[in-house]
């Protein structure tokens, strides 16, 4: 039997359905109002890591041209190896996970 005090009814200790039903509404719509923010976010952090790995790589061709005399290979293998330009490796495109080549043309990422 819950504790009862006098000149107090005696009521069971807890939360209300009503209540309850209140508390998981306002969590579902602040989750309907933040969640969009941070994947929006989350896709334009991945694209200026993008665009900061392509301007990096683009910088590390124009060094290996003015050191080696020659454009390094297509698919940058040359200088994916060589550990002065990229010490832990060639990065990866963080939007899809390829690998960067070059365009022949022009020698920038494509």
């Amino acid at each position: 039997m819950p504790n009862c005090r006098p000149k107090r009814n005696c009521q069971s200790r807890g939360f209300s359905l009503l209540a309850l039903l209140a508390v998981i509404t306002i969590l579902a719509i602040l989750a309907v109002v933040v969640i969009p923010h941070v994947l929006s976010s989350y896709t334009a952090a991945r694209e200026k890591t993008d665009a900061q790995r392509r301007a990096d790589i683009n910088l590390a061709v124009e060094r290996w041209y003015f050191a080696k005399g020659a454009w390094p290979a297509d698919d940058l293998s040359d200088i994916g190896v060589d550990k002065a330009y990229f010490p832990s490796g060639l990065p990866n495109d963080p939007t899809s996970g390829a690998t960067y080549t070059l365009d022949s043309i022009t020698h920038r990422v494509n």
